[in-house]
């Protein structure tokens, strides 16, 4: 099976088809389970160590990890990998890669998926749901009997964009191969040839896009008669996106005694609804709060500002960013035409930019991906095609150059940083034309306990007394000289953060070091760092003590006391050193882009 295969799909639902509805040719299956073969799929065995832990330790360390489960019989989550009892190859895998131990999800999502129970996985970005789902799966294969001429998979993954394909295909073909397994990935926007060849000599693992799967099961190029291990990942992410009818009309081709695994970062009403569709009894785990939350590692940063400024405070914070040695950044728009003209732009002024969005060949996009995960152009232009599944673990900063349409795909976008137990910071452009999602936004950051810009709580406050949009001047003119708008919100603002002066409160900085006086007249980012040297940095790691340290004047939002005290340069993730411009008439080294010659068609 060689070189792992790549890929997402392209073009949004309609992929591949340019008239009638997707899978219009493909029949609901009438199924006979009596006349089905049987298959296995409950493999677990407790181990010793897991059978002798208490209900009391099992309870403390869920709460530890912020595991909420739901659901009838599910197992003890278990603390160390070979308390699972994986094949010994898969172990060898697991220990090349220096794991330490499972993550949350997957110490309660093994247990439940090796019983061959139905479950869905609500986990944040970057949380080890991957080998969640795939480990099992191997287990659930090497089960089966062997795959015979003319057999589908028996382990089928859905996956949204052709960039999740790519990532979850990487980690499926380390450890097929180590396991004599033969996995692919099929998806649009490339030749059809070499993945109906793949199909045709036989693959029990297969990592699929909806719309070109569909395409194959109408031709008649695969079959799901064997299928029995059904992973919907990102389930939430293919329902934005209009997947739900081919969805649907894949898994009517899937026996229905499967074993059905989906996996969500959210949990709003669509998804719970698919779930109700598709699984049956099934175990529900949630990592984190249960409500719409981001990653606790992410700090996240929001300016309150107008459009025509954006362009202005984005080179003001790249200047920042490209003086720190770790400094890879995704810089999300909201259109494909304003990510080639950011792009355009920002290459034009010297800055190693590139730019990926869903018109993009995928010679072009994968080409673009590994110059960015190899750092050669460190600054990826991108639209929401690259906010899930784009698994980078060293990216540092996630800039919302246009905020999305949704928290949903907020916490989506900021989740591109911050991998795994990483830190990162998450810098948003916030403009009155977002105020519809300004409540969203604020339960966002203060379910990160993050310190909230007062001109967010100014827009809610003009929304609820109905201030039109002709009163901008007298909203976020300078006039304020204390950044409030109202008594109560100073005094809001004080009791949680501590008492300090009307006019103080311009030199002070706040989320995130932007100052008042950043806020109200519209000075880029760059104004609101170094107010009093920023040095003392949430040392106490509560808002109250950084308020007391920015009042001693001293304010570095690092995190000291979490992530250690050799942090010294840190303002945000950045130090104070100012960007070398190119010299004037010279052009910085840049790679070719868009394309290198050896890509031209």
């Amino acid at each position: 099976f060689g070189a792992p295969r790549f890929g997402g799909s392209r073009g949004g639902p309609l992929s591949g088809k340019k008239f009638g509805n997707p899978g219009e040719k493909l029949t609901k299956k009438k199924w006979n389970l009596d006349e089905l073969p049987k298959f296995e799929k409950n493999f677990y065995q407790e181990h010793p160590d897991v059978v002798r832990r208490t209900v009391q330790e099992v309870e403390q360390y869920r709460s530890s990890k912020e595991v909420t489960v739901r659901g009838h019989n599910c197992p003890k989550p278990i603390i160390n990998f070979y308390e699972a009892n994986f094949p010994a190859n898969v172990m060898e895998v697991i220990q090349r890669q220096n794991f330490t131990e499972p993550t949350a999800i997957q110490a309660q999502g093994w247990p439940v998926a090796l019983s061959g129970l139905d479950m869905v996985g609500v986990a944040q970005t970057g949380s080890g749901k991957t080998l969640s789902y795939l480990l099992p799966a191997i287990v659930h294969i090497n089960h089966q009997p062997f795959l015979e001429r003319g057999d589908g998979p028996i382990c089928l993954v859905l996956a949204p964009t052709r960039e999740l394909a790519q990532q979850v295909q990487q980690v499926a073909a380390e450890y097929s191969r180590a396991c004599r397994l033969k996995s692919t990935c099929i998806y649009g926007g490339a030749p059809k040839g070499p993945q109906i060849r793949d199909l045709e000599r036989g693959v029990e693992i297969c990592i699929a896009t909806p719309g070109r799967l569909i395409d194959f099961l109408e031709a008649g190029k695969t079959n799901l008669r064997r299928c029995t291990y059904l992973v919907l990942d990102e389930a939430d992410r293919m329902l934005d996106m209009g997947f739900e009818p081919q969805i649907r009309k894949i898994v009517d081709q899937i026996r229905p005694d499967r074993q059905t695994l989906m996996w969500s970062a959210t949990w709003p009403k669509e998804v719970r609804q698919l779930a109700e569709d598709f699984l049956k009894e099934y175990v529900h785990i949630n990592i984190g709060a249960l409500e719409l939350s981001a990653n606790h590692n992410i700090l996240q940063i929001v300016d309150v500002c107008h459009d025509v400024e954006k362009d202005d405070k984005l080179i003001r914070l790249m200047e920042e960013i490209m003086s720190e040695k770790e400094n890879k950044t995704i810089v999300f728009v909201e259109t494909k035409r304003r990510c080639d003209d950011l792009t355009r732009k920002m290459r034009r002024d010297g800055w190693p930019a590139m730019g990926i969005h869903g018109d993009k060949s995928q010679q072009e996009r994968d080409w673009v991906l590994n110059e960015f995960k190899h750092g050669k152009a460190p600054i990826l232009i991108a639209t929401d095609v690259a906010s899930r599944g784009l698994d980078v673990e060293d990216v540092k900063f996630v800039i919302n150059y246009d905020y999305p349409n949704s928290s949903e795909d907020y916490i989506h976008r900021i989740g591109r940083t911050a991998r795994s137990t990483k830190t990162g910071t998450a810098y948003t452009f916030f403009t009155p034309n977002n105020i519809k999602q300004v409540n969203d936004l604020i339960s966002v950051l203060r379910e990160a306990n993050q310190a909230i810009n007062p001109k967010l709580l100014q827009l809610v406050e003009d929304r609820g007394s109905g201030r039109s949009r002709g009163d901008r001047r007298d909203r976020y003119s300078a006039g304020k000289r204390g950044g409030f708008s109202s008594f109560r919100e100073r005094e809001n603002f004080e009791r949680t953060y501590g008492a300090i002066g009307k006019r103080d409160f311009g030199a002070k900085a706040q989320n995130g070091a932007f100052s008042a006086q950043s806020y109200s007249n519209g000075t880029p980012f760059g104004n609101g760092f170094a107010a009093a040297g920023m040095q003392a940095g949430f040392r106490a790691g509560t808002p109250a003590a950084a308020a007391a340290a920015a009042a001693a004047g001293a304010y570095q939002n690092g995190y000291e006391q979490q992530y250690g005290s050799n942090i010294a340069n840190m303002h945000n993730g950045m130090n104070q050193q100012q960007y070398a411009y190119p010299a004037t008439g010279t052009a910085a080294p840049m790679i070719g882009y868009p394309m290198p010659t050896s890509y031209s068609q």
